[in-house]
C-alpha cells in the first residue's frame, strides 16, 4: 500500500520536465523493472558563494513508485549545497514519501543515484575532483546502465517528444 505522500506525488510530481542546457544529467535504470529515470540540474551560487541546485526537474518512466521517488528527490535536493545534495539517501526518499513498500524500495535508490549522477556529471565537466565515494557509486551506475542498454537497446537515447 502506499502512502498518501507517494500518492500525491505520483498524481502531481513536482519538478517533472527537462532544463534546457543543464549543467548536469543523471541518467539512471533498473534492469529487473525497467524503470528509467532522467535527472537534470542547473547549478547556482548562494549568498556565501557556494554552488547549489538552483534548478532541478527530472523525467522518469515507470511505476507510481518511481516518478513519486523522482518528484521528492528533486524536493529534497532543490537549493541545497551540492555536497548536502550528494549526501540525500535511498532513506531520506523513502522517509520523506512515509515509507515505500519493500518491493519499491529500489526506486528510491534509483532516485538517489540519479541526482548523484547528475552532481558527478557536473564536476566531471567542471574539471572538479570527485570524492572517491562518488566515483565508484558512479562506475557502479555505468555497469548497470550497460546491462539495461543490452536489454533495452537504444532505451537511454529516446526521449517522449
Amino acid at each position: 500500500m502506499y502512502s498518501q505522500k507517494v500518492i500525491e506525488h505520483f498524481r502531481n510530481p513536482k519538478n517533472r520536465g527537462r532544463i534546457k542546457n543543464p549543467d548536469g544529467v543523471g541518467k539512471v535504470g533498473n534492469i529487473i523493472c525497467g524503470d528509467v529515470m532522467w535527472l537534470y540540474i542547473k547549478v547556482a551560487k548562494n549568498e556565501n558563494g557556494e554552488e547549489i541546485i538552483g534548478e532541478i526537474k527530472f523525467e522518469t518512466f515507470g511505476c507510481a513508485a518511481a516518478i513519486a521517488t523522482s518528484s521528492m528527490v528533486t524536493e529534497l535536493a532543490k537549493n541545497k549545497t551540492l555536497k548536502q545534495a550528494l549526501s540525500i539517501n535511498r532513506q531520506d526518499v523513502v522517509n520523506s514519501l512515509d515509507n515505500l513498500p519493500p518491493v519499491k524500495i529500489h526506486c528510491s535508490v534509483l532516485a538517489a543515484d540519479a541526482l548523484a549522477e547528475a552532481i558527478y556529471q557536473y564536476w566531471s565537466k567542471k574539471k572538479k575532483p570527485i570524492p572517491k565515494k562518488l566515483l565508484l557509486r558512479h562506475q557502479r551506475v555505468e555497469k548497470e546502465k550497460e546491462l539495461i542498454e543490452k536489454k533495452y537497446s537504444g532505451w537511454f537515447e529516446k526521449r517522449a517528444t
